[in-house]
């Protein structure tokens, strides 16, 4: 039996060009799961919410999501230039493309070939806001896999890819395709092959135009800074 293969990602923040190179990377994929954030930092949030609209993923909010939908109420905890971006990102959706957004859902479960998989943006016990990083990531497996009964745990949000296996499961984060912060600007991504109730990992990088992201940035006056970042993965 060939697996099924699922796309995973996070992160793409508005990022078309590092979108479009994963999806030509990633190849044949059966379907794709987003861990929030479709939305914030860069230049073409439309285009990016229609993408996930087309392949009719499986989908969670972000933070910067919920900024776009709430507004002010959300993004005076932001920083300055997170919250400048949102409120462009807001003044170039559709209304269609609000409403996507207004959907989605804190939490995902999906069974598929036996595996139980659970995503977060953030965590379990805040599925929005909470940072779970690498280091803590190993410590708190086991507690997040009591949490949710997964198999699979897909989070996001920090911008910085791990797969952590605990006793046959697995807690991961896809990084970030629109705005990488582990020092590698690359797009980050993962392939997760299901067969009969396992499951295999290939993740993946991918280099995109970053200077198209960049000018693009520039062009709708987004704050300089966040256009620099993306050169430094940081």
């Amino acid at each position: 039996m060939d697996p099924m293969r699922l796309l995973v990602v996070s992160d793409i923040h508005s990022n078309l060009a590092a979108l479009k190179k994963v999806l030509e990377d990633a190849g044949d994929f059966d379907a794709t799961i987003s861990a929030g954030d479709v939305v914030g930092y860069g230049p073409d949030p439309g285009e990016c919410v229609e993408t996930l609209i087309k392949m009719e993923s499986w989908a969670v909010s972000g933070n910067h999501d919920v900024g776009v939908i709430m507004g002010e109420s959300i993004t005076s905890h932001f920083n300055v230039h997170a919250a400048a971006a949102v409120d462009i990102n807001r003044r170039l959706l559709k209304r269609t493309q609000l409403k996507y957004l207004e959907g989605l859902r804190k939490r995902l479960d999906v069974n598929i070939e036996g595996v139980k998989i659970s995503v977060f943006h953030g965590s379990p016990n805040r599925p929005t806001w909470e940072y779970v990083f690498p280091s803590e990531a190993t410590l708190r497996a086991a507690e997040f896999f009591e949490a949710t009964g997964a198999d699979l745990l897909i989070l996001g949000h920090t911008h910085v890819p791990f797969i952590h296996r605990l006793n046959g499961r697995a807690l991961m984060n896809p990084g970030s395709v629109g705005q990488p912060r582990d020092g590698d600007p690359r797009a980050s991504y993962t392939l997760v092959d299901i067969t009969e109730g396992s499951f295999e990992f290939s993740h993946r990088r991918v280099e995109y135009d970053i200077d198209e992201t960049a000018h693009k940035m520039r062009k709708l006056r987004l704050p300089e800074s966040l256009a620099d970042r993306l050169y430094l993965g940081r």
